[in-house]
């Protein structure tokens, strides 16, 4: 099996800023259904949409730590959150400063780290459970 480990994650809000959730998928291996290894969906309360981006990657590492990966692919439809953690971009706003730190604090625990824009609809389960966690 391959080792790399692919991680999904999607945040939102309705009314940016409003109702917020996160949605995270973890496969170990391509993915496909059967590589699934685990799933996030959960609410977090008042927020904006970037804010709800970069909780769902610091939500998504933390549950990824549980599995130890020395790769892994990280996949965000987000183009901002992606271009700042790549370092393209700068971290201006006061609210994502504090979570960019914690998101690369933990990506430095992963010996090797991929860091990929997708298209929306490939990030299509991550998308569903950060609108379950909405919804519910």
């Amino acid at each position: 099996m391959d080792d790399t480990y692919f991680l999904y994650t999607d945040g939102a809000a309705r009314g940016n800023p409003g109702p917020g959730a996160v949605g995270a998928v973890l496969y170990r291996g391509r993915p496909r259904p059967e590589n699934l290894v685990a799933e996030l969906s959960q609410a977090i309360g008042h927020t904006t949409s970037n804010v709800a981006e970069y909780r769902a990657v610091v939500d998504g590492l933390k549950m990824a730590a549980d599995y130890r990966p020395a790769k892994l692919a990280l996949r965000s439809d987000s183009q901002l959150l992606v271009r700042q953690l790549l370092g393209q971009y700068r971290v201006r706003s006061p609210l994502l400063r504090p979570l960019h730190r914690e998101v690369v604090r933990l990506l430095e625990r992963i010996p090797e780290v991929k860091i990929q824009h997708v298209p929306r609809e490939e990030n299509r389960r991550a998308d569903q459970l950060a609108n379950l966690a909405l919804d519910s």
